[in-house]
């Protein structure tokens, strides 16, 4: 099945055009019938010669009515846009314009209506002009008459060729239907409706709706009951344990424990710099809920919303000024979860770090925020991609270096005698969430014995120690500094007692008598990370100061473990961080 929203300025003929198609009274209540005027949703399907089945979600297209059109529009693909030839381009075909635009559909048909009434060209050139400066540009267009007939073998061609462009729904991804109507049924209970756009829904299936539980009852598809639905579908839901006072539209029926429940979220607008007030109403799905506005940066801002809405980055819709009655901006959902504005500045350094994506993937976030679990990851809507460092928790790599060198540095500044910190207090001590963290950061040049945090040296005969300790200070000031064979052989670090110290993980050896500190990779990295990139193995020797003989080995180990990544012969930059 394929569902498809109308779109279009009032009595254009959006619904004459429903009804023509599939031989549904697409209005529901007796007012829009008697008035001729669509106010609310209005639904109803028909399979075409092809055999594709098409659902319709008719919308109003009154000015008083947009919040009604939007909560349509919202969860569907795509788009029948329908101009009348008699009318033409009028206000509310580019105020429907623009919500497409913002929500980001890409699918879609124009329709120009009532060509028994006028001659359709004009209103056809309109069409095409305006919507060749959007996303719907190139989209097939078709002239009917919905009173007449003429031109309805051609739309159900046009909606044919449609179907077979649309994409295909991830029938196994965490459900999230947005309602768009809630009603009773005697003897049967709570029923509402939804665009389900992903996923697949079974009778006996456990969702959640505003956080409280709720069991499918029974489902239905296009007026016939059904055990079972996939993405995309037109869906009725009798729901179990549902108060129907506790739903409404706007809500959102979600498979348990696969969202956030966000209530501050970054954004990206489009247009930047179009916001002028401090609030809005954010559309998105079939919710329409007032959202606090701060700006970040010229095309960034946060939203602090009334209720928290399950959202996901890369989730598109729109903020509307209802008092102006217009669209002020689409908007693009960077992250469900962001971090406080605490400080001076926080604001302007948080708008640098979201220009720097286009659409935030696992790496980003983890960049942003960085720890999260897998679960965590996958319910922001960017699935984890690598090896967990512990248990099911993920780590940006910077983040991860950076409590490496702290839990290091910790240990380092203990008196010499001091029997280390136990693993639960190095959790607090970095404000980790899992103990199992703190136990993935001991890392040489640490070690656990008996529960306990030290340094490896610490374990090593008491000769070996003191050589690495005379090892350490010589390097102190000049890290990469790596001591000749002489030198070495005099601290008393070849041989086995060198074998020893490599194993305890107390020292590092980067090639044949190039020994450094552990944490001499670390240092490199962050000292290159100043250079003009890309850098020569001399720029690089400068900024380490050291030889050319300790420099083209530490390079050479950059490279093996993705650090460093050679553009020529003789040039190298720094692999991106996450």
């Amino acid at each position: 099945m394929h569902v498809i929203a109308t779109a279009g300025h009032v009595d254009h003929g959006k619904s004459t055009l429903v009804r023509a198609l599939t031989g549904m009274e697409p209005d529901r209540w007796a007012e829009e019938r008697r008035r001729g005027m669509t106010i609310d949703l209005g639904f109803a399907w028909t399979t075409l010669g092809s055999g594709e089945r098409i659902a319709f979600v008719d919308v109003p297209g009154h000015e008083r009515f947009v919040t009604n059109m939007l909560a349509g529009v919202g969860p569907c693909p795509a788009a029948m846009f329908v101009v009348a030839a008699d009318q033409g381009w009028q206000a509310q075909s580019a105020e429907h314009l623009a919500a497409l635009e913002a929500l980001g559909v890409r699918h879609g048909l124009a329709v120009v209506t009532r060509a028994d009434l006028a001659d359709p060209e004009p209103a056809l050139a309109q069409v095409h002009g305006h919507l060749g400066k959007t996303g719907l540009a190139g989209i097939d267009s078709v002239v009917v008459s919905g009173r007449t007939g003429k031109g309805l073998d051609e739309l159900e061609s046009a909606l044919a060729r449609l179907a077979t462009t649309l994409p295909e729904p991830d029938t196994e991804e965490a459900v999230r239907l947005w309602i768009d109507r809630v009603f009773t049924i005697t003897g049967a209970g709570t029923v509402v409706t939804g665009t389900l756009t992903g996923g697949t829904l079974s009778v006996g299936d456990e969702l959640e709706a505003n956080g409280n539980r709720v069991r499918i009852r029974g489902l239905q598809t296009l007026g016939e009951k059904a055990e079972r639905v996939t993405a995309t579908a037109r869906v009725a839901v009798n729901l179990r344990g549902a108060d129907r006072a506790d739903l409404s539209r706007g809500t959102a029926l979600v498979t348990p424990r696969a969202w956030l429940p966000a209530r501050v979220v970054d954004v990206r607008l489009n247009p930047a710099g179009s916001l002028r007030g401090e609030t809005a109403i954010l559309h998105l799905g079939s919710a329409a809920v007032p959202a606090g506005i701060r700006m970040l940066g010229a095309g960034t801002a946060r939203l602090t919303l009334d209720r928290p809405l399950p959202l996901r980055t890369g989730d598109r819709g729109l903020l509307r000024d209802p008092g102006r009655r217009e669209i002020v901006a689409g908007l693009l959902v960077l992250d469900v979860r962001p971090p406080a504005l605490r400080r001076r500045g926080a604001a302007a350094a948080r708008a640098a770090a979201l220009d720097e994506v286009t659409v935030p993937d696992a790496a980003a976030l983890l960049r942003w925020h960085g720890l999260l679990t897998g679960g965590e990851l996958r319910a922001m809507g960017c699935p984890p991609a690598g090896t967990p460092v512990a248990g099911d928790w993920y780590a940006g790599p910077g983040h991860w270096a950076s409590l490496t060198r702290r839990l290091a540095d910790h240990v380092a500044r203990r008196p010499p005698h001091d029997p280390g910190i136990t693993v639960d207090a190095a959790a607090q001590l970095l404000d980790l969430p899992d103990r199992r963290l703190a136990e993935a950061l001991v890392a040489p040049p640490l070690v656990v014995e008996g529960g306990r945090i030290l340094p490896a040296a610490r374990s090593l005969p008491p000769a070996i120690a003191k050589a690495v300790a005379r090892l350490t200070a010589d390097l102190a000031e000049h890290p990469f500094n790596a001591p000749t064979a002489e030198r070495l052989a005099e601290l008393g670090l070849t041989g086995k007692a060198l074998a020893a110290a490599l194993h305890a993980g107390a020292v590092l050896s980067i090639g044949k008598n190039v020994v450094l500190l552990p944490d001499a990779l670390d240092q490199a990295a962050n000292t290159l990370a100043e250079l003009p990139s890309p850098f020569t193995v001399s720029d690089a020797r400068v900024a380490l100061a050291t030889s050319r003989r300790v420099a083209l080995p530490l390079l050479e180990c950059l490279d093996a473990r993705g650090i460093t990544q050679r553009v020529d012969n003789d040039r190298r930059a720094l692999r991106p961080r996450g």
